[in-house]
């Protein structure tokens, strides 16, 4: 087993300490609006989690004490969303997913030491999302749909990874998530916040990803990193493992 370090993909808006009360059964809607943004191959479930007991990273991201959130699989290892703080990876190891999705518990304490407890939400896919939900802070879930729109209607998508990008702000680092894809003319681009059009990367960019993200975001990076996309029955890239350390989400 090879150990590497979590991905935060954090989007760039923070929720209000004054809503995170309110937001128990939007947190619940979120999720299957993520979820519905996913290939019906992938496997995803929703998990309820009992916040009660935090007392670390997730009290500082405002989390009420019920927590809903989408648990998934994507490149060989698991991710999970919730609304409050965006997407990141769950797994800690490469090479151990079909336990992870087992028991993910061990995998939520990680994140969070004082999670009381937690269970999957019998809630199939395929349930009705209603057009008027539009899940915050899913930048990575929105960038997969736009892939599998591509897929489905046979355009030139080749290579297809999530390009990662970090700001500084006061407080602290916030994050947002492209994807990033090859076809016949070059390097394109997806930002699915902005326009479902591809934007064509300048050539002399080459594979530097700050140049990528700073060109996207037409302003300055911190940081940037990439995720090749690969099928379920693939394994999850090796160069995962040496990945540097992500910056911490902002409370």
């Amino acid at each position: 087993m090879r150990t590497f370090l979590r991905i935060l993909a954090l989007c760039m808006a923070w929720l209000p300490a004054s809503q995170a009360g309110a937001r128990v059964e939007e947190g619940l809607a979120d999720a299957r609006a993520a979820r519905s943004m996913l290939s019906p191959e992938c496997w995803a479930r929703i998990v309820k989690i009992d916040n009660s007991r935090a007392r670390g990273p997730w009290r500082y991201a405002i989390y009420p004490r019920t927590v809903y959130a989408l648990v998934f699989e994507l490149s060989g290892i698991l991710w999970i969303y919730t609304d409050a703080e965006g997407t990141q990876s769950l797994s800690r190891t490469l090479g151990t997913l079909e336990r992870d999705k087992a028991d993910p518990g061990p995998l939520l304490r990680h994140i969070e030491p004082g999670i009381g407890s937690w269970e999957w939400v019998d809630d199939p896919f395929g349930a009705t999302v209603p057009a008027s939900v539009h899940p915050p802070k899913a930048c990575v879930e929105e960038s997969l749909r736009a892939l599998n729109q591509r897929l489905a209607f046979g355009r030139d998508t080749q290579a297809p990874q999530l390009l990662f990008y970090y700001v500084s702000t006061p407080s602290g680092r916030l994050g947002h998530t492209v994807l990033l894809f090859r076809t016949g003319q070059g390097l394109a681009a997806i930002d699915p916040e902005l326009s479902p059009d591809p934007v064509e990367v300048p050539r002399n960019l080459g594979n530097n990803l700050v140049s990528i993200s700073e060109y996207l975001r037409g302003a300055p990076v911190a940081s940037a990193r990439s995720l090749p996309i690969v099928p379920a029955s693939h394994p999850a890239p090796g160069r995962w493992a040496t990945l540097p350390a992500s910056p911490a989400p902002a409370g």
